[in-house]
């Protein structure tokens, strides 16, 4: 993919392009945590003019407390069926970008549901990217372990098979958020608008 950028009537008209392509449909962000899903879904909804939603931060408002309290005190599992019910609402909210927390894409119901009303898109990080962005961070609940990068390469191992079924797959990586969103601009145009229907989303922002 080219380092220049787009000239600026040509970009706008590409990301015209593809709102238009998208109709009711949303751009949802999936993958691990630390991935930048927040960080460049708010930069990818501004360029596309969407809104931008948080799942992680739905979720939180609808049930009253902050993630951390909903795991300690209701379990996973009481909080991936919250999660669910958040971002089918989001969904049928019309057309926005939406960044999803990192085990969302691993319930089939909730995929599905983001095949039918959306266009996915992986952001790929590796496991030393995601630790040191993460370690930033202490309410992440499911690295409250005695070995947190043991537990983000089982959770890699785990989930990056379902993550590998997102429409698109972008690599989430140390260079420019630009450079990662304009990325996302461009496979989103090859997808929806035709321009190179050939280029696979494992091809797509590949290159380190």
């Amino acid at each position: 993919m080219p380092e220049t950028a787009s000239p600026a009537g040509a970009s706008a008209s590409q990301e015209a392009e593809i709102s238009a392509a998208l109709g009711t449909r949303s751009v949802v962000l999936v993958g691990m945590m630390g991935a930048g899903k927040s960080t460049i879904g708010r930069r990818l909804a501004a360029r596309l003019r969407l809104p931008f939603l948080d799942a992680d931060i739905e979720i939180e408002a609808a049930a009253g407390m902050p993630i951390p309290d909903i795991f300690e005190t209701h379990g996973e599992p009481h909080f991936r069926d919250g999660e669910a019910r958040v971002i089918a609402r989001l969904l049928d909210g019309g057309p926005a970008v939406l960044a999803t927390g990192g085990g969302a894409f691993m319930r089939e119901q909730t995929r599905e549901l983001i095949r039918d009303k959306a266009i996915s898109i992986w952001l790929k990080a590796d496991a030393d990217i995601i630790m040191k962005r993460v370690k930033r961070r202490a309410d992440r609940p499911l690295l409250q372990t005695a070995d947190p990068a043991a537990t983000i390469g089982r959770l890699i191992e785990e989930r990056e098979p379902v993550y590998r079924h997102a429409d698109l797959t972008i690599w989430s990586r140390d260079v420019p958020h630009e450079k990662i969103v304009e990325e996302c601009v461009e496979a989103l145009h090859s997808r929806l608008c035709g321009d190179g229907a050939k280029a696979t989303s494992d091809s797509v922002g590949a290159s380190q």
